[in-house]
C-alpha cells in the first residue's frame, strides 16, 4: 500500500492511569493539615488543579478548606519569612545627605 493511500491513524500512546492524590478515605477538612499542606506552595499559594491532579469538586473543597484554615490562623496567609527580616544595605548604595547652602 502506498503511503499516500494509507488511512489516517492517530498516534496511540499507552495511557497509564495515575493514582489520585486524595484517597477515598481522606477527608477534605480545614483541620486536616497534613492533607492541606500538600496543596500549598512554598510561598503559601494554593496550587492549581493541573499541578494537583485533582477533580474540579476536590479542588473547590481544598480551596475552601485552605481559606478556612487561614482565617482561623491554622495556616499563614503568606509563607515568606524573609519579608519580615530587615535586609542589610549594600555598601556604597546609600549615601549620606548633604545640604547645599
Amino acid at each position: 500500500m502506498d503511503k499516500s493511500k494509507q488511512p489516517f491513524r492517530k498516534y496511540k500512546r499507552s495511557f497509564r492511569r495515575r493514582l489520585p492524590p486524595i484517597g477515598p478515605g481522606d477527608r477534605i477538612d480545614y483541620r486536616n493539615m497534613s492533607l492541606i499542606s500538600r496543596f500549598i506552595s512554598e510561598q503559601g499559594k494554593i496550587l492549581s488543579r493541573r499541578m494537583n491532579k485533582l477533580t474540579l469538586k476536590q479542588q473547590r473543597l481544598i480551596t475552601l478548606a485552605i481559606k478556612q484554615a487561614r482565617i482561623l490562623s491554622l495556616l499563614p496567609f503568606l509563607n515568606n519569612e524573609k519579608q519580615f527580616e530587615k535586609a542589610e544595605p549594600i555598601p556604597g548604595t546609600i549615601r549620606p545627605r548633604t545640604r547645599n547652602k
